[in-house]
């Protein structure tokens, strides 16, 4: 059974932590016990005598506002496919998290408040989406209550969020009129809407495929750990453990290891203890390999026709997640996966305004939630993928020397 990752997104009481109670409660995946505890400390109770946001509102100072500051994810499963939610805050100060959420979802789904039609954070998570390469956005149109149903104020939102989709380039968008308090067209049909005739947008989630984005092409490999027991009974044994980002590795395969540059073949392949002839992407594997080299923790394995870049200069756009400012010059850890490097920011090149997509000069210094195009110089040469290519090799975080907090997301251009 495959998993589904999403990301609810929307601005603050547009529905999302709501929208994420009602598919756990109406898809039965909250426990008895906690329908007892909800409905003990449920303010805001709908038809069924329970207030759903609170099932992702974990945190007491979410419950006491009435909204989400931190991502919530939730998991549930249907007998069709098993879901990672990731509830995103609406708040424009916590964009970061938004970011921090969106960065491994497959799908986003964007609630728009009926009575409010497109507004200036549908454009900023829609942006973020973009420049995310998020390949599905469900647009659900929530609190449809609340407008009578209507279908002219459904498809003029539609008309509304159509250039948005067309300006950003985002191609595969679907849209949903919905009612998550009343749990109108989510798990169920709405009577409300005899209008509407297309899928409910629990079918949707279940049967939107994501096999067209898992990346078959490229193979690409990483080492996490460098397995040597040097035990007596394993004494030569020395296997490279890690997760096939993306491709397929077949035992025979000849692969160069990089940034080493050198040349070997795959002489075993294991998962899950057994040898096997094969793995594919998103699977864990060890390799072994035919001649004795120096492999270490962040060095990959890739195909010798099919080489990722190795520099040591590379250009980025990185969301700044830090309270303290970014300047040209400042230094840092960048972790890519396992690899982690010292870094120094050696020019900042611009800001993206995150309303508009337009490129901005830096005059001062780059602050929280904004996004920036910089150039990085690292200690060693790092190997990488664009981020418009492949998300699993594209993508890094900045690390605090000091602090050693996360303050970066990078997407290598």
């Amino acid at each position: 059974m495959d998993i589904l990752r999403f990301i609810t997104a929307g601005s603050v009481d547009d529905g999302k932590s709501t929208l994420i109670g009602r598919l756990l409660y109406d898809s039965k995946n909250i426990l008895i016990d906690q329908l007892e505890t909800l409905e003990k400390q449920s303010k805001n109770r709908n038809e069924n005598g329970i207030d759903l946001a609170i099932v992702t509102d974990g945190l007491r100072a979410e419950r006491e506002q009435g909204i989400t500051i931190d991502v919530a994810y939730r998991y549930f499963s249907t007998p069709k496919r098993k879901f990672i939610i990731a509830d995103a805050p609406g708040h424009i100060q916590y964009t970061r998290n938004m970011v921090t959420g969106a960065s491994n979802s497959q799908l986003m789904v964007i609630l728009i408040d009926a009575r409010q039609g497109v507004i200036e954070q549908t454009r900023r998570h829609s942006i973020i989406a973009s420049l995310l390469k998020i390949p599905h956005i469900a647009v659900a149109v929530n609190k449809m209550d609340l407008v009578d149903y209507s279908e002219e104020v459904f498809n003029d939102i539609k008309a509304q969020y159509d250039l948005v989709a067309k300006k950003l380039g985002l191609e595969h968008v679907s849209y949903f009129p919905i009612s998550a308090f009343h749990g109108d067209n989510i798990v169920e049909r709405s009577d409300n809407m005899p209008w509407y005739q297309g899928d409910v947008l629990l079918y949707f989630l279940e049967n939107v495929s994501i096999h067209a984005d898992h990346h078959f092409e490229s193979p690409r490999f990483q080492v996490q750990y460098v397995i040597r027991p040097q035990t007596d009974e394993l004494h030569d044994y020395r296997g490279y453990a890690g997760e096939v980002i993306s491709g397929i590795y077949r035992k025979g395969d000849g692969v160069t290891v990089l940034p080493q540059n050198i040349q070997t073949r795959i002489s075993k392949i294991e998962t899950a203890g057994h040898g096997v002839e094969a793995v594919f992407a998103g699977q864990p594997a060890v390799l072994h390999t035919e001649d004795d080299i120096d492999i270490s923790r962040g060095d990959f394995l890739v195909f010798s026709g099919d080489l990722p870049k190795v520099e040591n200069e590379i250009d980025a756009v990185i969301c700044w997640l830090d309270t303290k400012s970014l300047n040209e010059g400042n230094k840092y850890l960048i972790q890519h996966k396992s690899r982690v490097l010292k870094t120094i920011v050696k020019e900042i090149e611009y800001k993206i305004d995150v309303n508009t997509l337009e490129k901005t000069k830096v005059s001062e210094s780059v602050n929280l939630n904004e996004v920036v195009k910089v150039r990085l110089k690292t200690a060693s040469p790092l190997v990488f993928d664009r981020f418009e290519e492949s998300k699993g090799t594209g993508n890094a975080i900045l690390i605090d020397e000091t602090s050693h907090s996360t303050v970066g997301a990078v997407m290598i251009l």
